[in-house]
């Protein structure tokens, strides 16, 4: 089978998983493209352990790995289509080792996968130039939440922009939680807090100024006053409006009414007497042919029907009788519920619905007093336990930034910065607030500073749903300079390196999955290049890896080495990948040496670095 592959969207899982032969440890096995950027279709299979992508700058390498980000999630735009097309597709395979949580997701969102040790999960996304798209999962379809609770567990991807990303200090806060796995004490934090805010915003719409809740009282009262007086009914205004009509046409009802009881009962051609009739002769045309029989049954149905309807109408038209006083009611009555129901919402179920809001509110507000007393114990309470997680949450922050600087130093030492140094600053803001502020009670002991900030917002400012810390990390590369922020102190080549490194010591506690660079090696070259390999190549050996690399110092250490072409033919570009054999990869890393014009020590070099 050829390498570039014409995806089918309606591909069964079974026949898409035999395409390739799975292996335990890999995670992505297929990635198939269609009408995305220059690719017209493209397969491309990836294996366990180190996935490098080289090729030539702009032969599609970057647009492989944007593709893949999509297909987990990532933002997409009409322009990611192929220029001249409509609809395009990104379809992967992944093999997933079992996790429970991972299941929870897929069992909760009806998802079935096949029955084996492992999870075999097809994702597809197909998009269109209206800006729309579709996800699939195992061929069922699926939501953007879902796939985003999914592709923690599948895809880890690095891209050039996330230099700057690492240069912020939310990512670091980030990083240190993943490596301390804060999961579940994150979850509680957030909890009480979201539990905290509730409470608060209720107190403070609660102690609003009271001559508002006084001008709103006054509102209140006149209005459940005047809708109570109205004595409101469901559907009172269109059973109104129907017997008004009737009164201003007794007499046409009464005659209809009348006549049609007439053709019915009483004439001597009335229809239930020329039925009962019918029903008579099939009695007898039965005893010799029993079809007759069913005709005879439905017409005894007829008649019960005719009957019924005989003494409707008679019914009906004795109660019928024209009185000009009724009308005039019910004219009244009905201007008054239009007035009603243009004040208050347009139905009468909208100005029900307004009374009940209003005697709820001013119910309330008479009860404010009461209320608020209830609510600044629930606030109080909420604060404590909030502060409490939090405090705990920073205990585990600190004790784990030792462990994480450690394994971060080690780790930049292995990337060729031996001198580099690494540390971390998790400042617990409230409690710098209260050193700053130094705040008193009356006898002259210290109190916190959460205990007198004043109004609540001020307290917004230095908490929220991840706890009350400010990380830092700061970074030195050489000897005798001092640890400043990361921003500050890393070139762009350090900066590639530290992000490796980072990612690399923050994924160590996570689950296994596949973990994407675009690019890691802006910036550098050489040696250092060659620690930058080393790292990925351990880094593989837990999980899989795919890299976009232009280094060959890189490109050596492959498991599997892909080269991305372009190629025009009739005038259209389309964009190959071919998996390269120990040949191959001679000539590729010989080129990456050279440039164009490939010379035999270029291969020489080349066969040295692959032995």
């Amino acid at each position: 089978m050829p390498l570039d592959w014409v995806l089918t969207q309606s591909l069964k899982p079974e026949k898409l998983r035999s395409q390739v032969t799975t292996t335990k440890e890999s995670l992505l096995q297929l990635l198939n493209i269609s009408n995305i950027a220059l690719i017209d279709e493209l397969r491309v299979e990836f294996e366990s352990g180190l996935n490098l992508l080289t090729g030539e700058t702009g032969s599609g390498k970057s647009i492989i790995v944007d593709a893949l980000g999509v297909l987990i999630g990532g933002r997409f735009t009409a322009d990611l289509l192929k220029t001249g097309k409509d609809r395009g597709s990104i379809e992967g395979l992944f093999i997933v080792e079992p996790n429970p949580e991972f299941e929870e997701i897929l069992n909760e969102a009806g998802i079935v996968c096949s029955e084996s040790t492992q999870v075999e999960l097809i994702i597809r996304r197909e998009i269109s130039a209206t800006g729309r798209n579709k996800i699939f999962i195992n061929n069922q379809l699926a939501t953007q939440s879902l796939l985003k609770q999914l592709r923690e567990f599948l895809v880890d991807i690095h891209g050039q922009g996330d230099q700057q990303t690492l240069f912020n200090s939310d990512t670091h806060l980030q990083l240190l939680d993943s490596f301390a796995g804060n999961e579940n004490l994150l979850n509680e934090v957030a909890d009480a807090f979201e539990t905290w805010s509730k409470l608060r915003e209720e107190l403070d719409t609660l102690i609003k100024d009271e001559a508002e809740k006084f001008q709103l009282v006054d509102t209140l009262t006149f209005q459940i006053n005047e809708l109570e007086r109205a004595q409101l009914v469901v559907d009172e205004d269109q059973s109104l409006e129907e017997e008004r009509r009737r009164l201003m046409n007794v007499e046409k009802l009464t005659t209809l009414c009348q006549s049609s009881y007439a053709r019915i009962y009483e004439d001597d051609e009335a229809a239930l007497a020329r039925v009962r009739q019918t029903v008579n002769d099939l009695t007898e045309l039965a005893e010799f042919d029993s079809s007759f029989g069913d005709y005879r049954e439905q017409l005894d149905s007829a008649l019960a029907v005719l009957e019924d309807l005989a003494f409707s109408l008679r019914d009906f038209a004795d109660r019928l009788e024209y009185s000009p006083s009724r009308l005039a009611q019910i004219e009244d009555r009905l201007v008054e519920l239009l007035r009603v129901k243009r004040k208050y919402g347009g139905s009468i179920g909208d100005a029900l619905e307004h009374l009940a809001r209003s005697q709820d509110r001013l119910q309330q507000i008479e009860a404010s007093d009461e209320r608020e007393a209830e609510l600044r114990q629930k606030v109080e309470a909420a604060e404590s336990r909030y502060f409490e997680v939090a405090h705990r949450l920073h205990q585990q922050r600190v004790k784990t930034a030792k462990k994480f600087e450690k394994a971060v130093e080690q780790g930049i030492k292995e990337v060729a910065m031996e001198n580099g140094r690494f540390q971390i600053q998790v400042a617990d803001l409230m409690s710098e607030m209260s050193d700053k502020l130094q705040l008193v009670d009356q006898s002259g002991t210290k109190i916190s500073a959460r205990e007198n900030l004043s109004p609540v917002n001020d307290k917004l400012k230095l908490t929220g749903h991840s706890g009350t810390d400010h990380v830092e990390f700061y970074f030195s590369a050489n000897v005798g300079e001092e640890l400043k922020p990361l921003a500050r102190v890393a070139s762009g080549g350090e900066a590639s390196r530290l992000m490796l490194v980072l990612k690399t010591v923050a994924n160590a506690t996570e689950f296994p999955r596949t973990i994407v660079f675009d690019e890691i090696d802006t910036g550098i070259g050489g040696r250092v290049s060659e620690a930058v390999g080393v790292k990925l190549k351990r880094l593989s050996s837990t999980n899989q890896v795919l890299c976009v690399t232009h280094q060959p110092q890189i490109a050596r250490f492959a498991d599997s080495h892909l080269v991305v072409e372009k190629q025009t033919l009739k005038e259209r570009t389309k964009v190959i990948v071919n998996r390269l054999d120990k040949n191959g990869r001679v000539e590729e890393i010989a080129r990456m040496l050279t440039g164009a014009e490939i010379t035999e020590s270029a291969r020489k070099h080349a066969r040295e670095m692959l032995k």
